[in-house]
């Protein structure tokens, strides 16, 4: 997968709409921050006994009322036939794959490092011609890395430089837990993007740290995913580094790895595992270039699901 080279009818009228009307709500809007929480029960889709497909152009009609199953249920919306799920999958992957080809992600221009520290008055602009000059002569390494290895400058300093230059605050890993916070994002994503699920606060604010740079594309995701409203912020380097090890050290969700050569072939796929796992929730989001479909087996009742009871799929779709 690319991404790890980087250093995802007439009839039943009045059925269909109530579902419509449930499925246009702002909890499963793309981007909201705060969809419902993963297996309760999806608020307008029951009527009496029974339960609406959340399919709009399902043509089963009222038969669907007769048939024995509760599960697999997609974005809030319970799913009567195969032939539904494979339906409201294809909908939320034409959804995830628009824009993807021309998505050259939006770069704000930033401040260079080394201007910021000189504004701040942390170094002199001798060492900042000294460390760039390093840095050129070695042909690698950022600058923060030849400011604090030749001109001894604090890693303190240089972490909070590079929250000014990313507007962003400086996250404390005091009391990080890496075993309680694995299922809130895979592994490969945690190794691929360099992020690091830090606490979460209130039961509703994840707060999400990284070493040098955000990824604001994998926090939106994230949040997008698990309900939470994710905060993101930089740790200081070598406690972010021991704590990445930690965490990558540590026991994650089930995760599948799927390559498809065209979309339908991925829906086909997609659709067929929901069937499988019968899950009482999953959905389905855009990571970079490639696709995460997360499956809960049962209900989640706080704000981190177990590990056990979530299982993970990582798509991508023809080359990249």
């Amino acid at each position: 997968m690319p991404f790890l080279n980087r250093k995802p009818t007439a009839q039943a009228q009045n059925l269909s709409d109530v579902a419509l009307q449930d499925l246009s709500t702002p909890e499963l809007q793309l981007g909201n921050a705060a969809p419902r929480r993963p297996g309760r029960a999806a608020t307008g889709m029951r009527s009496g006994l029974f339960e609406t497909c959340a399919n709009p152009g399902c043509s089963s009609g009222w038969l669907h009322l007769w048939r024995s199953r509760s599960a697999p249920v997609f974005e809030g919306g319970w799913n009567c036939s195969p032939e539904c799920t494979r339906a409201r999958i294809g909908t939320a992957l034409g959804r995830e794959m628009d824009g993807r080809g021309n998505a050259q992600e939006s770069h704000r221009h930033r401040i260079p490092l080394g201007l910021v520290m000189l504004e701040q008055g942390w170094i002199t602009s001798g060492q900042l011609r000294q460390a760039l000059e390093a840095q050129k002569a070695a042909g690698a390494g950022r600058l923060g890395h030849w400011l604090v290895r030749q001109q001894g400058v604090s890693e303190q300093l240089v972490t909070r430089a590079l929250g000014l230059q990313w507007s962003c605050p400086v996250l404390s890993i005091e009391l990080h837990d890496a075993e309680a916070l694995t299922a809130v994002v895979p592994r490969l994503f945690v190794d691929a993007f360099g992020a690091l699920p830090l606490r979460v606060a209130a039961g509703r604010i994840l707060y999400m740290g990284f070493e040098d740079r955000l990824d604001p594309v994998l926090s939106l995701a994230v949040e997008r995913m698990t309900g939470l409203r994710v905060e993101s912020g930089l740790v200081q380097g070598s406690l972010f580094r021991a704590a990445h090890t930690r965490m990558l050290n540590a026991v994650f969700p089930a995760v599948e790895l799927i390559e498809a050569a065209t979309e339908p072939a991925l829906v086909h796929v997609l659709a067929k595992s929901i069937e499988r796992a019968r899950p009482v929730e999953s959905r389905l989001v855009r990571v970079h270039d490639c696709l995460w479909l997360r499956m809960w087996l049962r209900p989640q009742t706080g704000p981190v699901p177990e590990a056990a009871a979530v299982q993970d799929l990582i798509c991508s779709v023809g080359t990249q």
